[in-house]
């Protein structure tokens, strides 16, 4: 019996240090946070969250926003011109990778709206991408489909596997019928 109670206890031991504090602690943790983020001293983004979590002992280092993240982007004049929404939010310093989780909804700077689930942004690509559906509406039609890659902006972009409502004009002149 006293065998049996030795051998379970130095695998549990090896099991506990396997997972290291580090990995669940974070090294700052900030409540109720509204900051406005600037470039060569002007205005650009103000990003509101409930809780940000900053983990530098993980690799890669993390930013962790699991309450929510909210994003506006301002314009020369201090309009906002495009926003970003999502559940969840990761930021991969290191690598420069934004991953958005749950309801993600981005508006671009020309209007149009996108919905999707998961939402990855490449800050070293220049590039946006998800691989879960994405519902994306325009002023001139709506699109769904998967595999969604774009640039920074969201102007300019391709979805696979895609359906869409695209309203078309009629354009043609009436002819007269064949006799």
């Amino acid at each position: 019996m006293l065998i049996l109670f030795t051998s379970s206890c130095s695998k549990d031991e090896k099991l506990v240090a396997a997972i290291n504090e580090q990995d669940t602690i974070p090294t700052l943790t900030s409540y109720g946070v509204s900051t406005l983020i600037s470039d060569s001293g002007v205005i650009r983004y103000k990003m509101v969250t409930e809780q940000w979590d900053i983990y530098t002992e993980t690799n890669p280092s993390k930013w962790v926003f699991n309450k929510g993240l909210y994003i506006e982007k301002f314009d020369e004049k201090l309009h906002v011109d495009a926003s970003i929404q999502a559940d969840t939010a990761y930021y991969y310093d290191k690598i420069r990778l934004w991953e958005l989780r749950g309801r993600v909804f981005v508006r671009n700077q020309e209007g149009s709206t996108f919905r999707t689930e998961e939402l990855f942004w490449d800050q070293g690509k220049r590039e946006i991408y998800s691989h879960k559906y994405m519902k994306i509406v325009t002023p001139e039609r709506s699109l769904e489909g998967t595999e969604f890659r774009s640039n920074e902006m969201m102007t300019v972009y391709s979805v696979s596997n895609s359906a869409g409502h695209f309203p078309m004009q009629d354009n043609q002149p009436e002819t007269e019928p064949m006799q």
